[in-house]
């Protein structure tokens, strides 16, 4: 946003990358609205939507101190301070930090990875991160379905290869899936990345909204 948002982030721990950006964009925002961020990390989804969206409210959720305290920095330096707020707890407890359907709307960007999957980080923060070491898809899903209203919206940035697991767990706790879109790298590459934007108890049946092409080619972004 030509230098309009500041984030502090680890030299070696956790860092955001695009798909952060692509599902705050993603995400449908009523004006007004009170938006749950969960597994916020360093803040950069709650305070992407606050730059976005100037009515909305958001509450960041994290685990782990080191980032809570980061995020709680980022929120600070921005002046974000009225409208985002980052609470430290396990989407595994939800219930015990907040009230059932005390939200309008969650956005979720969650360990892609399960734990027998690819090489674990060392290092904390990336290894929560990316792997599904202190919750996995089926917790998130079931905080975020405890959190919502029916009609509430939940949305998510899941790997393409694992759609299918995706959309399962989301009817597997009353979330219908509504909007679906496939992220390419290139454009004639297979889809990498898919957002989804579920509604709790909606009826079935879906939008595939047209593929994002994240590149052209020599790698400048397309939009």
């Amino acid at each position: 946003f030509e230098g309009k948002l500041k984030l502090f982030q680890a030299h070696n721990g956790y860092r955001f990358s695009l798909d952060a950006l692509l599902l705050a964009h993603f995400m449908t925002c009523r004006r007004g609205a009170m938006i749950a961020d969960l597994g916020t990390g360093n803040g950069v989804i709650a305070l992407t939507l606050a730059y976005l969206h100037s009515s909305l409210s958001i509450v960041g959720v994290e685990i782990q101190p080191s980032m809570v305290d980061r995020a709680s920095r980022n929120v600070r330096m921005n002046g974000f301070q009225e409208r985002v707020t980052i609470s430290q707890a396990d989407v595994r407890n939800i219930q015990e930090t907040f009230s059932p359907e005390s939200f309008a709307a969650v956005v979720c960007n969650p360990p892609y990875r399960r734990t027998t999957s690819g090489r674990i980080s060392p290092n904390v923060e990336r290894k929560i991160a990316r792997h599904e070491i202190a919750a996995g898809l089926a917790d998130f899903l079931r905080a975020g379905a405890y959190l919502l209203p029916i009609k509430g919206r939940i949305a998510m940035i899941y790997p393409a290869v694992r759609v299918v697991d995706l959309i399962q767990s989301m009817r597997n706790v009353n979330l219908e899936p509504k909007r679906l879109r496939m992220v390419h790298s290139f454009a004639d590459a297979k889809a990498s990345l898919v957002l989804v934007e579920a509604v709790k108890g909606g009826k079935s049946g879906n939008e595939a909204l047209s593929p994002l092409i994240v590149y052209r080619k020599g790698k400048q972004y397309t939009t």
